[in-house]
């Protein structure tokens, strides 16, 4: 049978007191602990010499096992984490967790890259005031303005109407139809240039940069580097096409300042050519006539298009016109038609600045709901009245 030494009740006390031993019975705890303050203290020496294990002279220590109310605690070594990779840190170790990191970075990433970088690049710009940055001095007006736009679209903000659907603008539509419209208005206006400005009376040779410029310009908008209706191998893209036609239109417009090439400012000319330049904006009142018509639903994407296609279309046309007015000012001014020249400015002028928030496409007069397509028709069709009025008036003091 195991007994306790004074000693060993020293040492006891010592340990318990230090935190070495723990008990697990709360009442035996505590009567050990008002017991060990009635022991009297002992030496320093002999304490910490118990302590060490050392066996101090007159003293012995009785070893004995462990009482079953007795928890000995001994120092533990904490373990070591798991070292987890940088990978792990951003999408987690389990599957689930990074199954659901993995939806949610993506869909970050698209809103990122679809909605704020296609904003950022989405611009349409239909500034009223914008002039030639470089013109061709004493060349055309018109001709200038219609190197710049094709310039300023392909190259300074970049042409978009062919942009794939991975591309930060392939889901929006409304800048690569605006710079479609502004494209099929300088279009119809260097044919016109070709076949009527450029020429004497239609019985000289045609210009071979006016001929070169109206051909690249009928190259499809929508054609990228890639097109498989065609080829598997590669293709000019369609603003490759437009920036050779601008340096076509430069050189012909260099050629006008030096009087080597034609640039004939004649009233049956300035007639033919406003026009063909109605008669495009006629087609496209028609579209609007159709669309409104079909009474579709409110929210109508395909009257968003036509819309912007259409805001394009008046946008170039004002500016073509008003600077084809300045190389045609005497014709206007002689036939009395500045006023009304200026009344059709200001109709393409509202059509092409409309700027709503979302085109609504409502049923029309009965309807509290604005209907965009209505109100551009309506300034489409009064420039083409004006336009025409022109047209007719000149024709008439031949």
């Amino acid at each position: 049978m195991l007994t306790r030494s004074a000693s060993d009740n020293g040492l006891h006390t010592y340990a318990r007191q230090r935190g070495f031993i723990q008990y697990s019975d709360k009442k035996l705890q505590s009567r050990q602990i008002h017991l060990s303050a009635r022991i009297k203290p002992r030496p320093a020496a002999l304490v910490m010499g118990r302590a060490a294990g050392v066996i101090m002279p007159g003293c012995q220590i009785i070893r004995r096992e462990p009482m079953s109310n007795e928890l000995i605690i001994r120092p533990q070594v904490p373990a070591k984490r798991p070292e987890v990779s940088l990978p792990g840190l951003v999408f987690g170790t389990k599957p689930r967790v990074i199954l659901k990191r993995s939806v949610w970075m993506l869909a970050g990433l698209f809103v990122l890259y679809f909605g704020v970088l296609g904003n950022l690049m989405h611009r349409i710009d239909a500034d009223l005031d914008f002039m030639p940055p470089n013109p061709v001095e004493g060349g055309s007006h018109a001709v200038n303005m219609a190197e710049a736009l094709i310039t300023r679209e392909v190259v300074t903000h970049r042409w978009t109407a062919n942009d794939p659907v991975f591309f930060p603008t392939g889901f929006h539509d409304n800048m690569p139809n605006f710079q479609r419209g502004m494209m099929r208005a300088i279009s119809r206006f260097t044919l016109e240039l070709e076949n009527q400005i450029g020429r004497l009376r239609g019985s000289s040779a045609i210009d071979s940069d006016l001929e070169r410029a109206s051909g690249l310009l009928q190259f499809p908008p929508d054609v990228w580097i890639f097109d498989l209706d065609q080829s598997l191998l590669p293709v000019q893209p369609a603003e490759t096409q437009y920036e050779a036609a601008a340096r076509a239109l430069r050189a012909y417009n260099t050629r006008v300042a030096q009087r080597v090439a034609i640039f004939e400012t004649r009233a049956d000319a300035l007639a033919l050519t406003i026009e063909r330049m109605a008669s495009e904006l006629g087609s496209r009142a028609a579209i609007v006539d159709d669309h409104v018509s079909a009474d579709r639903f409110i929210f109508d994407v395909l009257a968003d298009d036509i819309f912007y296609v259409n805001k394009g279309m008046a946008y170039a046309s004002y500016l073509l016109l008003r600077e084809l007015g300045r190389d045609f000012e005497n014709v206007i001014a002689s036939q009395g038609l500045s006023r009304v020249w200026m009344q059709a400015l200001d109709s393409l002028r509202e059509a092409s600045q409309q700027q709503p928030l979302i085109v609504l496409n409502s049923s029309g007069a009965s309807s509290f709901l604005a209907n965009h397509l209505h109100l551009q028709g309506f300034y489409l069709k009064r420039a083409i009245l004006q336009l025409d009025e022109i047209s007719r008036v000149i024709r008439a003091t031949r």
